[in-house]
């Protein structure tokens, strides 16, 4: 997931300030899910998280999932055109999924979450990965429909 944020990052990075810093947001959150799952490049605790970074870690991934709906996707999909319709109808199911997966994970975790809920937590940790990495995979695609817009866009005015 961070090999592929980097790339995100060097193909799209300065085109738009909006998507500059939501690639941050992203990047913020992945650290935050590395140290919890305790994947490299950190090294695995012992420990369970506290109850407290748990917390934290849901709040930004919340805030992450809400900007990409109410603040990123129509824009990013421009579904004025045909084009970015069918790339809504095709995307925004699969998105909706990922974000199912999300809203689980911070209904069992996001506040104070009981002893009985940690014993779920590595299982719950790789399933919520897998369906970010998903998402992100689905989000670049919105990503490099806009890039390929303004591209367009651009040639058309030249």
């Amino acid at each position: 997931m961070l090999s592929r944020l980097e790339q995100a990052q060097k193909t799209w990075g300065g085109s738009d300030k909006a998507i500059d810093k939501w690639l941050s947001e992203r990047e913020t959150l992945l650290v935050q899910y590395c140290k919890l799952s305790g994947l490299k490049p950190f090294e695995h605790v012992d420990k369970l998280p506290s109850a407290k970074e748990l917390h934290n870690f849901c709040d930004e991934l919340l805030d992450y999932t809400s900007a990409g709906h109410f603040e990123m996707y129509d824009k990013l999909v421009g579904t004025e055109q045909p084009e970015g319709a069918h790339l809504a109808s095709r995307v925004y199911p699969q998105i909706n999924a990922t974000t199912d997966v999300v809203l689980n994970f911070n209904d069992s975790y996001g506040e104070s979450p009981d002893d009985s809920e940690f014993q779920n937590l590595e299982q719950d940790l790789c399933t919520l990965g897998e369906a970010l990495s998903q998402r992100f995979e689905l989000e670049d695609l919105l990503i490099a429909n806009l890039a390929e817009q303004t591209k367009t866009k651009d040639s058309v005015s030249a």
